[in-house]
């Protein structure tokens, strides 16, 4: 058996792998012709045609209706933005209660703290790693308002479950699908599940334009009140004729032409990339599986993951070595991907640390939190799966990417059995 090159052996690689980018000579032709009309962006902030922006961005929304099967996309310049935008326009107040996962990207708990409200974090599945329903009925109070889900790492929320929840206590569902274009559940496009879908275009994720996102909702009074927040509705209610005023106070949530041009011919690629990215993350699940104390993702019965990274579980009392030991022995045998240097091998043990244990949380340092007669309490145990998760059991990779060649997934492949026979040095 080879020397662990944490150990100081010789790695299984040192090449760097490939940089993962979707840009092209499409992207580069959309970008110059909207530079050469002169025209990088077209809203105007009252009321005209050129309220909803310019004809790329009406073009870009209109793709995304199409492909996704949506009534309404609303675009914005980024996740978060959309984030926002949703929880105002679901009639989110000061001192309501929004229930939210805490295993996720702390913009999806931000957004319901910049609207004066409280984050009510509800425990995760440990299979899909979403929200769990049982835990969400156990935290619906009176106060409660509106529910953000999230599709971690590409896999769909139980949706027909939450649904019901939400329908029974008139709640409004928020799915925050960054990280999920093309899954799907029960035949359904991920962002469709609820009343409204947020989708990311930030550069790391399927497909990107940059910065930018996109909302989807099939509630027409839900896509005015969308576009009025995108873009200062404030001003224009009245020329409009807009009779519910509740929360619109308008931001500049605007994408540009350039984005929607970039985002128009992105959105073709999305089936040629998902489909090798799904093919290569179920490969990758049929090898790791071969390991005892190794569970790979979960892929529910009538789901489709989109695999945002490929997240599996570690049993320490199984493999005899706690999963730290086994990532960094892992990390140390591959080298980083090309334009991701500083980040080493794109492998990690967790996630994001549980969100209601970040100092925002524990100081209650926002001004929702702040003015609180009844101070919801944050603490360590909170939610025990997800705690769990985090500190003990997942672990993540991105080789399941459709630019990496059965070469580069090999390199990945003999880099794990390496490790595994070398279990007994980690102990």
């Amino acid at each position: 058996m080879s020397k662990l090159a944490i150990h100081g052996g010789n790695p299984v690689r040192t090449k760097p792998f490939p940089a993962y980018n979707t840009i092209g000579e499409e992207e580069k032709r959309a970008v110059m012709q909207v530079l050469d009309s002169g025209v990088l962006s077209r809203f105007l902030g009252c009321w005209d045609p050129d309220f909803f922006g310019g004809a790329r961005i009406l073009e870009f929304e209109m793709n995304w209706v199409r492909f996704f099967e949506a009534k309404h996309a609303i675009s914005v310049n980024s996740n978060t933005s959309g984030l926002f935008a949703a929880i105002a326009a679901a009639g989110v107040e000061p001192g309501d209660e929004v229930i939210v996962s805490p295993y996720t990207m702390s913009a999806s708990a931000a957004c319901i703290l910049g609207h004066g409200a409280v984050p009510v974090f509800a425990d995760i599945d440990p299979s899909t790693f979403c929200l769990d329903p049982a835990a969400i009925a156990e935290k619906i109070t009176p106060r409660t308002r509106a529910i953000v889900t999230v599709d971690l790492f590409g896999h769909p929320f139980e949706a027909d479950l939450t649904m019901a929840l939400a329908h029974k206590h008139n709640l409004i569902v928020i799915e925050d699908a960054a990280q999920a274009p093309m899954a799907r559940y029960k035949g359904r496009w991920s962002g469709n599940l609820g009343h409204m879908g947020i989708f990311s275009l930030n550069y790391h994720k399927h497909i990107h334009t940059g910065e930018g996102g996109m909302v989807v909702t099939s509630d027409h009074a839900l896509a005015e009140k969308l576009q009025l927040l995108r873009n200062h509705g404030e001003a224009v209610i009245e020329d409009k004729g807009v009779s519910d005023l509740g929360n619109i106070v308008g931001q500049n949530y605007r994408m540009t032409e350039i984005e929607a041009a970039i985002g128009t011919e992105q959105l073709k690629k999305l089936p040629g990339l998902m489909t090798p990215w799904i093919q290569n993350a179920r490969e990758i699940s049929s090898f790791m599986g071969q390991f005892a104390g190794i569970t790979p993702p979960k892929e529910q019965a009538d789901c489709q993951h989109s695999y945002y990274v490929h997240a599996s579980k570690w049993n320490a009392e199984i493999t005899g070595v706690i999963r730290e030991r086994f990532v960094e022995a892992l990390r140390a045998e591959l080298p980083p991907t090309l334009g991701r240097e500083s980040e080493g091998a794109v492998i990690s043990g967790g996630y994001v640390r549980p969100l209601y244990l970040q100092p925002v949380y524990q100081k209650r340092s926002a001004w929702a939190l702040k003015h609180l007669d009844n101070q919801p309490r944050y603490f360590k145990g909170l939610c025990p799966v997800t705690e769990r998760m985090h500190e003990e059991e997942l672990f993540l990779h991105e080789y399941m990417k459709p630019h990496l060649t059965r070469e580069d997934r090999q390199a990945f492949y003999d880099a794990f059995e390496k490790v595994w026979e070398g279990l007994g040095e980690l102990t």
